[in-house]
């Protein structure tokens, strides 16, 4: 009623009205919430109001209903404003419209919202041309099917203003996973459709090239880049180039690697036939890896263009290793994390499995079986295994560590020392596989040719399983858009930072199903790369059951053991107490646990267990009224939603359960043991103590249908009693739902069934 009454009538007024070249987008979305587990996410963030004006966004209303003061919504005005990198926000409850300048910090009361020229005239105080042209040319999103998010709307806003302040090298730092290739895209469909170019805007279309430094990322970008008409672009090849004998210059952007570029015959590199001030604007993806290098040959490229726009690509910050990318385009003109997009729920979360299995070095030991040359002096450290020296065991027990903790049917990277190494893997993997396809594990590295490029093409389409795993050495770290990658295993040693984060980028995509991604690290590369910074706090680690023990791997036991060949597991529980109200304490058993709060900050245990203590008076007063609401499945659910929404969903739930010892238990027994210190009972106890007052109040032609539920509670928990679960039970049960009618009566009765036995369970 107040946005109808009072705040859109004085938009109106202020002459918010649609048109060409004005929108208002009500609740403007913003983030998707933060991954929580594979059915459920944090909070979305949504702007109620987005004042958009010449295909830009410049201003952001939070609005309140008129009972409540106008300034309720200055947090989230302020937040939302940050985000969109706008200037201009507003908090008003329709009566009175409060104003915040971010740029300036000014808060003041208005008497009205500024009309649309208005408020770009405040917004954009510098005038400028080419700023006004470019940024007026809207997104092209295939006819609505697809909106930039806020992100790549404020890097390509970001790369525009740079131009436009005179700018020739500019520097983008967003996650790998984050879309790149797409902010790349915006920028050159602004370019080409303003007819923008370095001698004078209006008069041709620009020349554009596009630069990677392996074929599937130019490959990748060329498709991405399929809104233009055909006949504007060209994927340069050199085989093409050799055939036609000369670079191909008809068409507007221009895709290559700069292998093609340095190529050429009689040491004469291909780019040299290119006039110097041919490209107006070139993108040089994976920028950090040796473009902007001065002792790189690619260098060359760049500097011979130098008259271009050059734009800059990078998924890692400023860390040691890459200083000379950022000594050469300048600090960023714009920065996403992959904590940010992680927190936004752009990205996948990741976990860390750090397995220290004793086997990262070697002496020599006069009783072992050596073929070949060995330094007997020597302490050989992870860097040598399976480069100077091989030991087949080792492999062998790490392999099936890791293939016991998985599930199989994820897909599934292993990164190996070198390609023997990775074949090697491979062949290990497939013997102890649970799969019989043979085509299971693969490998693919510059050695397999096509037809290795073959298996990585299946290995991305989601449509196919086969193959599950792919093993490599250096081919993968970079390039892979596989969406389902759930584990990354580390098996050889990672070499920087900036390798660490591009391997990780592998399992950020997205996916149906896939709540986190899991590194399994034997090298320790997690440890040495660990960047909250950036990367922010890993989830907990999923231990998975026990891998093989020596009792698998025989050995001669006449021969001296080394402790490269054992294979101990164990887990260490250590026992912290937790000081609840009135001097109660509760012992949880594992401390390596990381919970995330509603702001998406990693917690401990321990903490999480106290602030969730503090919470429950919120929610419930009595032990009585908890009863209660958790005996009626739909009062359940809301409680259980107000408790997702402030970070406490059922997986976190079900991690505390872990931690108290209480898995075969009810989460109402966590609640009430922390608000009541009552003791706690297991799900099949709780059927026990009441099945005969549950049989008592249903009817006698019923009680099969919930004798099974209340199994299926006993083993799955509490989600077992939802009301949306009935169909799926029925269907278990009976088969289909005109069986579960002859047996039980008509679906209203079955529900009412369903619904009250569980009054009775919690008795």
């Amino acid at each position: 009623d107040t946005r109808a009454e009072l705040i859109e009538p004085k938009l109106k007024e202020s002459g918010w009205i649609r048109s060409d070249k004005i929108r208002i987008a009500r609740e403007y979305p913003i983030t998707i919430g933060r991954i929580i587990d594979s059915k459920n996410r944090g909070e979305k963030l949504s702007a109620d109001y987005a004042l958009i004006y010449r295909n830009q966004i410049i201003g952001i209303i939070e609005a309140k209903k008129s009972s409540i003061s106008y300034t309720e919504g200055i947090n989230q005005a302020k937040k939302y404003a940050k985000l969109l990198n706008i200037r201009y926000t507003y908090s008003t409850n329709g009566n009175t419209i409060y104003q915040i300048d971010m740029e300036t910090g000014e808060e003041k009361t208005v008497s009205s919202f500024p009309s649309p020229d208005k408020l770009w005239d405040m917004t954009f105080t510098l005038k400028n041309e080419l700023w006004n042209l470019l940024s007026s040319i809207p997104d092209e999103t295939s006819g609505g099917k697809y909106n930039p998010r806020y992100y790549q709307t404020n890097a390509v806003n970001a790369v525009i203003k740079a131009m436009a302040q005179g700018k020739k090298r500019i520097l983008l730092t967003l996650a790998t996973g984050t879309g790149k290739t797409c902010i790349a895209f915006q920028i050159v469909w602004k370019l080409f459709n303003a007819k923008w170019n370095t001698k004078e805007t209006g008069t041709r279309n620009p020349r554009i090239l596009f630069l990677a430094d392996r074929n599937i990322l130019a490959n990748q970008a060329f498709n991405s880049f399929g809104a233009f008409k055909q006949d504007s672009l060209c994927r340069i090849k050199p085989n093409e180039i050799k055939k036609n004998g000369t670079v191909p210059t008809a068409q507007n952007i221009f895709f290559t690697i700069f292998q093609t570029f340095m190529s050429g015959p009689n040491e004469t590199p291909y780019f040299g036939q290119y006039e110097k001030d041919f490209f107006d604007f070139i993108i040089i993806d994976e920028c950090h890896r040796g473009g902007a290098n001065d002792e790189s040959q690619w260098r060359a490229i760049l500097e011979y263009f130098d008259s271009a726009v050059q734009l800059g690509l990078t998924a890692t910050p400023k860390r040691k290793g890459n200083v000379d990318t950022y000594k050469y385009f300048g600090e960023p003109v714009y920065q996403y994390s992959l904590k940010d997009a992680i927190n936004d729920g752009f990205l996948t979360p990741f976990r860390v499995r750090e397995i220290n299995d004793n086997m990262g070095t070697y002496e020599y030991n006069p009783d072992d079986d050596i073929e070949g040359e060995i330094d007997k002096e020597k302490t050989y450290m992870e860097n040598d295994f399976n480069r100077k020296i091989q030991m087949p065991e080792r492999e062998i027990t790490r392999v099936k560590r890791f293939m016991s903790e998985i599930n199989q049917a994820d897909k599934t990277l292993v990164f190996c020392a070198t390609q023997a190494h990775a074949g090697f893997v491979r062949d290990i993997i497939n013997q102890v596989k649970n799969n019989t396809n043979p085509d299971y594990c693969v490998r693919v590295t510059a050695n397999d040719g096509e037809d290795g490029e073959e298996f990585l093409r299946k290995f991305q389409d989601t449509e196919k399983s086969i193959p599950t795993i792919l093993t490599t050495s250096q081919k993968l770290s970079t390039g892979v858009d596989a969406i389902q990658i759930k584990n990354i295993v580390l098996m050889r040693p990672v070499n920087s930072m900036i390798e660490f984060k591009q391997i990780i980028g592998r399992g950020t995509r997205l996916c149906d199903g896939k709540s986190y991604f899991t590194i399994y690290d034997f090298v320790g590369a997690s440890k040495n790369f660990k960047d909250p910074e950036w990367d922010g706090e890993p989830e907990p680690p999923t231990i998975g059951k026990n891998p093989p023990g020596k009792s698998n791997d025989k050995k001669d036991t006449n021969k001296k053991d080394t402790n490269i060949f054992t294979d101990e597991y164990s887990e260490e529980k250590q026992i912290t107490k937790i000081t609840l109200g009135n001097g109660r304490e509760v012992e949880i058993t594992s401390t390596r646990t990381t919970f995330w709060d509603a702001s998406g900050k990693p917690i401990s245990a321990k903490e999480f267990i106290e602030k969730l203590f503090n919470t429950l008076p919120n929610f419930f007063k009595s032990e009585e009224e908890l009863r209660q609401i958790w005996s009626n499945p739909e009062t359940r659910k809301q409680l259980l939603n107000k408790f997702k929404n402030i970070g406490y969903s059922i997986e976190n739930f079900e991690k505390i359960k872990q931690i108290i010892n209480a898995e075969d238990n009810d989460i109402f027994d966590v609640l009430i043991y922390l608000a009541y210190a009552e003791n706690m009972i297991s799900r099949r106890q709780r059927v026990e103590n009441n099945k005969v007052l549950i049989f008592n109040n249903i009817q006698s032609r019923q009680q099969a249908f919930i004798d099974f539920v209340l199994n299926q509670y006993i083993k799955n928990g509490v989600s077992e009693l939802d009301d949306e679960r009935i169909g799926d039970l029925i269907n278990l049960k009976y088969g289909s739902p005109a069986d579960a009618v002859t047996n039980l009566g008509n679906i209203s009765d079955i529900r009412n069934a369903f619904c009250s036995f569980q009054k009775y369970l919690y008795k």
